[in-house]
């Protein structure tokens, strides 16, 4: 098995500490058709105002086209095409009326080897390259960024990954060399899917470490509990339920101990599926 791309270095672990935590009302519909179309609407109350999107994808053989549109009438096009030649991966991108957004995106998957590279369609295309060696279980990986315009390194950052079954750690050299991030995830109980996880971070500019570790746990089959605290004092609690298949309501709170005249934060997300 081929290793993992660089960004997904550490993704278990990101997941269960960050993912599907929402402090806004969050909806989402997603109809699906058998020709292979899917039109999706979502959308997010933030401080009074609405914000949202309406998408479409449509998929016949190894080609997709995704369609959005934010409340700001911007227009996001991504053009996929699976396998043109064995193991390669292409997608286009461009925003409508951001005439600088345009970039084509090439991954390409080998038994020992993952490469990443996205370049922008303008006249000083920028250019990005993630690549990733090893296996299935351990890989060691970097990627760059460089902008002509300035002809500068953008980015630069790199990492190695090591995946059990039981088990997965990373650790991240990131923003320019500024930060070292370590994470760890651990299957404690796989009869009900107990899950914990670690995340630290050293900054080397300012000599602080921060930490978040957190939890989850499935109730049971359609139930999921996760937690989360900060080395601030943050607490926050997670509760998703698939109520029918691929539906789901999730709620979040998020407790500061220090925010003392501040009302603790509340998420509601709704995900329908017909």
């Amino acid at each position: 098995m081929a290793p993992a791309p660089f960004l997904e270095i550490g993704k278990k672990a990101r997941d269960l500490l960050y993912k599907d935590y929402n402090f806004d009302q969050k909806f989402t519909l997603m109809m699906l058709s058998d020709s292979g179309m899917a039109l999706t609407a979502a959308g997010v109350k933030r401080n009074q105002l609405f914000n949202g999107d309406l998408s479409t994808r449509y998929k016949s053989g190894s080609t997709s086209v995704d369609l959005k549109v934010d409340t700001d009438s911007n227009v996001s096009t991504t053009v996929t095409v699976d396998e043109i030649f064995p193991c390669l991966k292409t997608a286009l991108k461009f925003k409508i009326p951001d005439h600088k957004s345009g970039k084509l995106d090439v991954q390409y998957l080998h038994p020992h080897a993952a490469i990443n590279s996205s370049i922008g369609l303008t006249s000083f295309p920028f250019l990005e390259l993630a690549a990733t060696i090893g296996t299935k279980e351990i890989s060691f990986g970097g990627e760059v960024g460089f902008d002509p315009a300035s002809l500068s390194l953008i980015k630069y950052n790199a990492g190695i990954g090591l995946n059990k079954p039981d088990f997965s750690a990373a650790l991240v050299l990131g923003d320019k060399g500024k930060t070292l991030k370590a994470s760890y995830i651990h299957l404690v109980n796989p009869v009900n899917e107990t899950y914990i996880a670690a995340e630290m971070i050293h900054r080397f500019s300012t000599y602080k470490n921060s930490f978040t570790i957190g939890s989850s746990h499935s109730l049971d089959p359609y139930t999921v509990i996760k937690t989360r605290f900060c080395e601030n004092g943050k607490f926050a609690m997670l509760c998703q339920r698939e109520w029918r298949p691929k539906s789901l309501v999730t709620f979040t709170v998020e407790y500061d101990p220090k925010a003392v005249d501040a009302a603790s934060k509340f998420g509601l997300a709704l995900a329908l599926k017909p």
